[in-house]
Formats: structure tokens, sequence, C-alpha cells
């Protein structure tokens, strides 16, 4: 198979199956004849593999490293199952702090709907970003100069 046809074959960009090749995750054979990389189904089976592993949060790194351990012999199963653990609380992490910054975003926007609109005068740049009280801190708001 051509590129384009094992990217067809695999749900996948021809691009992707070119960047795959140049990082050595596919390692498709050169026809003697005319130089062109071709592909195997083992190429597509790896393809296919490594699809559904982005898919499921796994790096081009982890990918790599799972691949190789498959490639010694060893069973990656084990790996697998510690950074899909360690990825998913890092993901658990990363919504939960989401989370919080769109609650004081919402409470910054909430603050701010009776806030009058103050120009920049040489102590402040926006008062509503510099007064707003985040929640690890305290302070009292400053009014607007008079103009």
């Amino acid at each position: 198979m051509r590129v384009a046809q094992l990217a067809k074959a695999a749900g996948v960009s021809s691009e992707t199956v070119r960047h795959y090749t140049d990082l050595g995750l596919l390692r498709p054979a050169r026809n003697s004849d005319n130089g062109y990389q071709e592909y195997s189904s083992a190429d597509l089976q790896r393809l296919r593999f490594i699809a559904r592993a982005r898919r499921l949060g796994f790096s081009l790194k982890d990918i790599q490293a799972i691949l190789a351990r498959a490639e010694s012999g060893s069973a990656p199963c084990g790996e697998v199952r510690d950074l899909l653990s360690n990825r998913l609380a890092a993901l658990q992490a990363h919504i939960e702090e989401c989370q919080r910054l769109a609650l004081v975003m919402r409470n910054a926007l909430d603050d701010w709907a009776e806030r009058p609109e103050c120009a920049p005068d040489g102590q402040a740049i926006c008062r509503l970003i510099e007064d707003f009280e985040l929640p690890e801190e305290s302070r009292p708001a400053t009014p607007c100069p008079a103009h």
C-alpha cells in the first residue's frame, strides 16, 4: 500500500501517516523499482493501534514506549494501565482547575456588571481587573477618579 491507501484504510490523513513514518512509528519497505514507500497489512494494524491509542489520550511518546515494549517481547499492558491511570488523574485535575477558573470568571462578570468603565489614570490600567477580589486574596475596591 502507498501512503494514501494506508491513510484511507486507517481513517487518518496522509500527513499523519508521513508524520508517524518520520517518527519511526511506521516502518514501510522501499520498492526497489521506484523507491516509493510501501506499507504492509502489519503497518495498517500498527497505524490503527496508534490512532486508537491517541483517541484514548496516549501521547506519541507513550505510544513509542508501548510499541518498544511490545517489540521486545514484553507485555505492555501493565505500563498501559499505569500510563492511562496517571493521564486520567492529570485530566481530572485539569478539569477541576478549569471549573474553578470558570467560576472565577462568572463571579468577575457578575461583579463587573454594574461597575463603571474607568479610563487609565496612571494609577490603574483597568480597575475591573485590578480591583477584582480573587479567591486567594482580599482587598477593597478602589473608586474611579473623578473625570
